[in-house]
């Protein structure tokens, strides 16, 4: 006898189809009947109702490209400069009043609040009306 001649004892059986896609057996993890274990079933997606839900008015998420200026009061000027010294960003990054921003000297802005009685001379900071006020 040889390899060629040799034969099985049982019948081969025939595979049983079960539901196509998965290895989950006859109904691939579908379930018995209904609308979700159908081909080609049109079910709202989930993740669609959570889209709908964010707020999708202007602004939302809208970071501006400009920065905005630091700010120095003229309280924070009448206590840490003396009577005649200069205020510009580079001696208020010296003197604490403001940090850097991405590792640059900030732009400065000057607020009204509290009063100034010393004479100051200011350079390259921005000032609100207040404050122009009580500086003339």
């Amino acid at each position: 006898m040889q390899l060629h001649q040799v034969k099985p004892i049982h019948k081969q059986k025939s595979k049983k189809r079960v539901g196509r896609g998965g290895k989950r057996g006859t109904y691939s993890g579908k379930g018995v009947k209904g609308q979700k274990s159908r081909a080609g079933r049109k079910m709202r997606p989930e993740l669609r109702d959570y889209i709908k839900k964010i707020p999708k008015k202007r602004g939302y998420r809208f970071k501006s490209i400009n920065q905005k200026p630091e700010v120095v009061n003229l309280r924070d000027l009448e206590k840490f400069f003396n009577d005649g010294d200069l205020v510009n960003p580079e001696v208020l990054l010296k003197r604490g009043l403001v940090s850097r921003i991405k590792g640059k000297v900030p732009q400065v802005k000057i607020l009204g609040a509290g009063e100034l009685k010393k004479k100051l001379k200011i350079e390259n900071c921005l000032m609100s009306e207040s404050a122009k006020k009580a500086i003339k």
